[in-house]
């Protein structure tokens, strides 16, 4: 059934506490990430603004907004990475710290491999790192990925690289994938392939959550968004519900709304 995106005007009167702005369950799963008024500062400066939301379990989400909206604070959040905010975060019901990590798996936008590893080191690395590590299907996206196992990444391209990265993240075995911008910076060619590779044998009981300002790359994947804007939450809801409520694409309400 149908359900309509949620808005921050979805409080009624101007006393009216902000709710969770949820995105539809597909099956009545509970919900895997609940954020309930969530504000963030750096130096005084606010990147997350009362920020509400749930998001439930056999989701693919893009998290949507121009650079430096709030994003990757969230992202760096959610994986536990950032802690001094204001506000109630929870992932599968744990509070972010060592049981809500061993949960989620982080694409930080950033180099966080060593130069000299190859396909094959790296998978060892990752292998002894996690224990949720999927080495087999780490080796079977490494194959898809067409990346040369003799190469170690300062041979390789920038492309070549994040293939590399996105492969090691998505072969752990998580309830929760939080992608930091994982097709900014390659060309068009590597962001259809790199997509492809993220939803190989994805876990449909897992949440996955896609930043990106490519909205047009990644529309084609994601069933649910989340619209942010100056730290705010601006729109959240299934992609087909908000095409349909629009009557237009992802890309054109984003270049709308961003404008």
């Amino acid at each position: 059934m149908s359900t309509s995106p949620t808005t921050p005007s979805d409080a009624q009167g101007p006393d009216a506490r902000p709710r969770p702005h949820a995105i539809p369950s597909l099956d009545d799963a509970p919900p895997l990430v609940v954020v309930r008024r969530l504000t963030k500062a750096y130096r005084g400066r606010p990147a997350l603004r009362d920020l509400s939301l749930t998001l439930p379990a056999g989701r693919i989400v893009g998290l949507m907004g121009a650079n430096g909206c709030g994003k990757t604070t969230l992202l760096k959040i959610l994986a536990g990475l950032l802690a001094d905010y204001d506000g109630q975060v929870r992932i599968a019901g744990h509070a972010p710290g060592p049981a809500s990590k061993a949960r989620v798996a982080f694409l930080p936008d950033a180099d966080f491999l060593a130069a000299g590893l190859t396909p094959p080191r790296a998978i060892a690395q990752f292998s002894r790192l996690f224990a949720d590590f999927d080495a087999d299907k780490a080796h079977r996206l490494v194959d898809f990925f067409n990346l040369p196992l003799d190469h170690s990444l300062r041979e390789m391209s920038r492309g070549m690289g994040e293939k590399l990265r996105v492969a090691l993240v998505m072969s752990r075995r998580a309830r929760v994938y939080l992608l930091d911008e994982p097709i900014s910076g390659v060309d068009p060619a590597a962001r259809e392939i790199i997509l492809d590779g993220v939803l190989r044998d994805f876990d449909p009981d897992a949440l996955m959550l896609i930043s990106t300002h490519l909205i047009a790359d990644v529309e084609p994947v994601v069933d649910s968004v989340v619209f942010l804007k100056d730290g705010r939450l601006l729109l959240a809801g299934d992609a087909d519900d908000l095409r349909q409520t629009r009557s237009t694409s992802l890309d054109a309400l984003f270049r709308k709304e961003y404008r």
